[in-house]
């Protein structure tokens, strides 16, 4: 996928051409193409039928679509039976003992200073840090092998997975005397990882991983004597006291293991409830796998009553942890290289498919580099109508996935009438759902429409109540808020002999301060 607005035109014939003779992913695409109103007529029921043949015909990124428009649309008998296989195959991918660290999506508008680490961190090879650390790896530093090896096998730091560079320098590594690199080993081994799978090897790995106390060892060898393999036979006893060990050394994956053994009722007696409990210590942890197996729990109903949208909450958050989430690094990775209009289009194709973070990236996007964006409308660029329409679709999708910035931003546009008909009444619709995150901005916001009867009923007292909450969840508000709570006064209680004129402006609490601040 590119931003080059010459090769999205080449392009977009020979996709119908493959879509029109039944490929899945040429579908795909084109539903997207449809859903965007690139170089078409926007029409969400176009782009609905090529998700749907495409989704048919086994294209992941078409369900994740379609899952996602379900729930929007309050389908949840359609979208949670997607988001279901969606997970199990996210779950599949997901490793035996180790758990892989968390890749905190990148949110571009967060600023330049504020995000400068996390964006340095994603240049992969061309960070200076990961080459000096290549470097002393080089040179036989155990602990710096052990960390490249890490960086390859997860694909942190903007690297790509590379199985086989992991497996030789965790072998240098544990040469070298290196005892972490011994249960990554296991885990290649026992998952056949960029090397010919043996459970003998990885077991022997394990074992002595643990022999160091790298507690995540023992889910590793606790799964082998579940499944019987590279062991003697089955041992379900042996299993949970590996599983019990990690857990009493705050292993989360021990915490895991057990639950799946109590819901299952494998060398233990069946207890659905003690299995929750084991599920949500894990994922108050972040394991992704615990919170798959609670979806599960909660969309059949299994020991609790039933609630299918808790389960596609669920479902999503370990969904969206799938393969298809690659799409992501390659949009960070043309953001870095400053192809805007790359960045864009696959941050866009993230957005369908129902990702939040990736639904505010775009948005900002559109906002920061206006025709630099490569925005792509029915006839050509995009019209700044077109992209002010396609931002504020865009940060509404994330406003309602709980983004409170996004909210404060529709806010902003209808109380304005910015790219769109100025609308009190959807200001302070939005404001409220930023309100609900606790939001301080959003709460002075509401005070503000409420003492000057826009879009809210005329009430100083609920006016006042606003203020207060904004103080009480910011304590740098004091300032504009004491000038609104002064201002709220001289309303109250002496309305008939002041003229007090409204202003059509609400405090931007961070610009004030920054303006105090010199």
């Amino acid at each position: 996928m590119t931003g080059d607005a010459r090769l999205i035109e080449e392009g977009s014939g020979e996709i119908e051409t493959a879509a029109e003779s039944g490929y899945p992913a040429a579908q795909s695409v084109l539903g997207f193409l449809w859903g965007m109103g690139l170089l078409r007529e926007r029409s969400k029921q176009k782009a609905f039928v090529y998700h749907h043949f495409a989704s048919d015909g086994g294209n992941m990124q078409s369900k994740m679509a379609l899952a996602y428009t379900y729930t929007r649309q309050d389908m949840f008998d359609k979208s949670v039976k997607l988001y279901a296989e969606l997970a199990e195959v996210a779950v599949n991918g997901f490793l035996i003992s180790k758990d892989s660290p968390v890749i905190e999506p990148i949110r571009l508008h967060n600023g330049a200073e504020e995000n400068k680490e996390a964006l340095r961190k994603s240049k992969g090879e061309e960070d200076e840090d990961f080459q000096i650390l290549e470097y002393q790896a080089q040179k036989g530093n155990a602990a710096a092998m052990y960390k490249v090896g890490l960086f390859y096998y997860f694909g942190l730091r903007g690297l790509r997975r590379d199985h086989s560079k992991a497996l030789s320098w965790f072998l240098k590594a544990v040469e070298k005397g290196e005892p972490r690199s011994m249960e990554l080993l296991g885990e290649i081994y026992a998952r056949g990882a960029g090397v010919e799978r043996n459970y003998t090897k990885a077991f022997e790995w394990l074992t002595l991983a643990s022999k160091h106390h790298l507690y995540s060892a023992y889910n590793g060898i606790g799964y082998l004597y579940v499944k019987g393999y590279g062991v003697d036979s089955k041992n379900y006893t042996k299993a949970k006291e590996y599983f019990e060990k990690a857990a009493e050394n705050d292993e989360v994956g021990g915490h895991y293991n057990l639950g799946v053994m109590f819901l299952k009722g494998i060398g233990v007696k069946r207890d659905v409830r003690l299995a929750c409990k084991y599920f949500i210590v894990a994922a108050n942890n972040g394991q992704p796998k615990a919170f798959y197996q609670l979806a599960k729990i909660f969309h059949l109903g299994v020991g609790f009553k039933k609630n299918v949208p808790l389960a596609i909450a669920l479902y999503k958050l370990v969904a969206e942890r799938g393969p298809w989430s690659s799409l992501s690094r390659w949009a960070l990775e043309a953001y870095l290289k400053g192809d805007v209009g790359k960045a864009y289009m696959l941050y866009s194709r993230m957005a369908e498919m129902g990702y939040e973070v990736a639904q505010s990236n775009a948005a900002w996007i559109l906002d920061k580099y206006g025709e630099r964006s490569m925005c792509m409308g029915e006839s050509g660029l995009c019209t700044d109508a077109e992209r002010h329409q396609r931002a504020h679709s865009l940060w509404w999708q994330a406003s309602e996935q709980g983004n409170e910035h996004a909210a404060l931003l529709i806010g902003d546009a209808y109380y304005y009438g910015r790219g769109t008909v100025r609308d009190y009444d959807r200001a302070a619709e939005a404001y409220m759902h930023a309100k609900s995150q606790s939001n301080a901005q959003a709460m002075f916001n509401l005070g503000y429409m409420h003492e000057h009867g826009q879009g809210l009923p005329l009430d100083l007292h609920l006016a006042k109540r606003y203020y207060d909450e904004a103080l009480v969840h910011d304590p740098a508000a004091k300032l504009p808020v004491t000038l609104a709570l002064t201002s709220l006064w001289v309303r109250m209680n002496h309305a008939d002999s002041i003229l007090v004129v409204g202003g059509d402006m609400i405090f931007c609490l961070n610009c004030l301060m920054i303006y105090l601040n010199g």
